[in-house]
């Protein structure tokens, strides 16, 4: 690393919006920010002021030509993502980059290729598996206790708010799309974590309420090789904002709901089967503290750089929820974005 404590990652943020703060909010002891990078230099410079060492700049270039910056958060707009992401790389900085990454997937293939190069590791924001109910869900699998599984059913959505129709995201120059490459992208990466690659991609995606050129709901059936089978359902459309994920094994079944704050409390619910069937016993766990998925997920990347491991999700989980989400699309007659880096 470049930074005089080999002990000590030293990063630059690019994007001093909400998620931009959150992240640098979680960075742990070992880590420092050395920039505050955003177009709106005041927004920088409030950000800035709050960690100490920490300068604000408008221009992400002047962070990624200091030799001091280890690593890069990106936390923009979805068009900035890839770019942003691919010149960090290029200049052999590890970089953390809120989902989905880019624009399409050709562009995480550009961002793939230069790592080669370079070495550069690359970690994609999926926080949501850093959530405790999702971990434990995790451990529960991994341990056999719901035996083989078979299938999960998502659901995830919020209900917008008055003009959501005519923020970024409805515009898909930046956003890339609607609702689908917004939330959907979260339920598709923690199907593929817990039952693996999908093979068969199914669904469609639709504009039922909001007035934009962009989805507000999609619907997705996919498949593993081995029949195993994601149901899954995004929408802007819930009126009350909705986080449900259920779990189903040959031996028990998990349901996980809600987020925290404005999507209720975080719980996971464990039923296992018993051996003359019928009701199931039934464990509940309960989450009431705040959410520390922030900054579990930013000591992973942490742990990446220092281990020399590959991140997880890192460019191959993220290409292949991308290159889902353009199925969906491509099937629903939505435009797929092509803008190359």
């Amino acid at each position: 690393m470049s930074g005089s404590n080999p002990k000590q990652i030293n990063f630059a943020l690019v994007g001093c919006g909400l998620i931009g703060r959150k992240r640098a909010a979680a960075l742990g002891a070992a880590t420092s920010l050395r920039y505050a990078c955003d177009l709106d230099l005041a927004r920088a410079r409030d950000l800035a002021a709050r960690v100490p060492g920490c300068e604000a700049v408008t221009d992400y270039r002047v962070a990624l030509a200091d030799p001091a910056v280890d690593a890069v958060i990106v936390s923009t707009l979805n068009a900035s993502l890839a770019p942003i992401t691919l010149a960090a790389v290029r200049a052999g900085k590890h970089a953390l980059v809120e989902k989905p990454g880019a624009l399409n997937s050709g562009q995480l293939q550009s961002i793939r290729a230069a790592t080669a190069g370079t070495g550069a590791k690359v970690r994609f924001g999926y926080n949501h598996r850093f959530h405790p109910a999702l971990r434990l869900a995790r451990e529960l699998c991994a341990a056999g206790k719901l035996g083989p599984l078979m299938f999960l059913r998502g659901r995830y959505g919020h209900g917008g708010r008055k003009g959501y129709d005519r923020e970024w995201r409805a515009n898909p120059a930046l956003s890339g799309g609607g609702e689908l490459i917004d939330q959907g992208v979260h339920l598709i990466d923690l199907a593929g974590w817990f039952l693996g690659e999908f093979d068969r991609v199914e669904g469609h995606a639709s504009t039922l309420f909001w007035d934009m050129p962009v989805d507000d709901n999609a619907f997705l059936s996919l498949r593993t090789r081995a029949n195993q089978t994601a149901w899954l359902h995004v929408s802007c459309t819930e009126w009350k904002n909705l986080f449900s994920l259920e779990i189903y094994g040959r031996d028990a079944k998990i349901a996980i709901d809600g987020l925290g704050g404005s999507y209720g409390p975080e719980r996971l619910v464990f039923y296992q089967m018993l051996p003359q069937m019928g009701p199931p016993e039934t464990a509940v766990h309960e989450f009431p503290a705040g959410d520390e998925s922030w900054r579990l997920e930013n000591e992973a990347f942490a742990e990446d750089i220092r281990l020399g491991r590959e991140p997880s999700p890192g460019l191959t989980e993220a290409i292949r929820t991308l290159e889902i989400v353009e199925t969906i699309y491509r099937a629903s007659h939505y435009p797929v974005s092509t803008t190359p880096l």
